[in-house]
């Protein structure tokens, strides 16, 4: 497969939650691929679900020939190294959390796997630090660039830059 610009979302909101978010990095760029850029570390309230546990957020690009089912694997098998337990449908706390939001232009939806991932548009938290690495980025469903999709979006959550 030819290498294509992987977007990744991260996020943790318990223990070391910018620890995570490094450590993360680091199996990242082992087992998938090089990181050619990483946005500012952000700071949210949980979405979908009340917990007193904030959230920091920091989304990457990283170069994969990969295809999206190994990329799958891999994320499950860095989270587990950093101690996340179980994959429930449902939002809840966690040590860390790895969304792909986009692999080149590549649309696939199936059940267990949607790129582009398919509430990109809907929340702040993952569209300002894309934004602020990929803002002229055109998302390959809905035809707009990143920047014109947070200035659309409808979420009012706080995203702050820490």
């Amino acid at each position: 497969m030819i290498e294509k610009l992987l977007v990744l979302l991260l996020g943790s909101n318990l223990g070391n939650r910018s620890g995570n978010l490094h450590q993360a990095c680091l199996l990242i760029e082992r087992s998938i691929g090089p990181i050619e850029s990483v946005s500012s570390i952000y700071e949210t309230a949980p979405w979908g679900y009340d917990s007193q546990n904030g959230f920091l957020n920091q989304c990457l690009t990283v170069w994969s020939g990969m295809d999206p089912d190994r990329i799958l694997e891999q994320i499950h098998l860095i989270e587990a190294k950093i101690g996340r337990r179980g994959r429930s449908p449902d939002y809840s706390d966690r040590l860390i959390d790895i969304d792909i939001l986009l692999y080149g232009d590549m649309v696939l939806s199936r059940p267990d796997l949607h790129i582009p991932h398919q509430k990109l548009q809907d929340r702040r938290f993952s569209l300002v630090p894309l934004a602020e690495i990929l803002p002229d980025f055109e998302h390959p469903v809905f035809k707009k660039k990143i920047s014109t999709l947070l200035a659309e979006c409808l979420d009012k959550l706080p995203v702050t830059r820490i």
